[in-house]
């Protein structure tokens, strides 16, 4: 009987989590060119996530350089509103572009809180699962509507250390 009952409630929690996936719209913010290179395993942990659950923004826009002192080059493009690099429980990393999906502007960009391990919009508040759901909203506007943030690529090799891209 509670394996039936335990079958019953993990089947209704995929089909949930299947719905909501489909309903996910991750492509409002503007898809622009993403190009950012580690040139080895220094660099990365000079200017990289350093570790589970850190991130680090990478802004190259309108005259902005975040990180100061970050060797940007002119072939570096980091998206709409800038890069989100983070690292998740599990020391993948993961990429997405700092603005807001609801407000879609480059400068109104999402911010880590480290307490909760979420994004959230300094505008409308929503807030995202970035280290474990994959920048799916979690509460505001961005929920009501399955807006999830943009995600990039990031490849891992030797030389260069990492790729990130789109």
């Amino acid at each position: 009987m509670k394996i039936s009952s335990l079958l019953k409630a993990l089947l209704c929690a995929l089909c949930i989590t299947a719905v909501s996936c489909d309903n996910l719209d991750d492509t409002r913010v503007p898809a622009m060119p993403v190009h950012l290179v580690f040139q080895s395993v220094a660099d990365w942990n000079a200017w990289g996530p350093g570790g589970a659950v850190d991130s680090r923004r990478f802004i190259l826009n309108n005259g902005e350089r975040v990180p100061a002192g970050y060797p940007f080059t002119a072939l570096d493009r980091t998206g709409y509103g800038g890069l989100l690099v983070l690292q998740d429980v599990n020391g993948q990393t993961l990429v997405y572009d700092l603005s807001c999906p609801v407000e879609c502007k480059t400068t109104v960009r999402v911010k880590v809180d480290a307490e909760t391990l979420t994004a959230e919009c300094p505008q409308c508040h929503s807030t995202y699962d970035v280290f474990s759901l994959y920048g799916h909203p979690l509460s505001g506007p961005a929920a009501k509507h399955g807006y999830g943030l943009r995600r990039y690529h990031a490849t891992q090799g030797l030389s260069p250390y990492m790729v990130i891209s789109n």
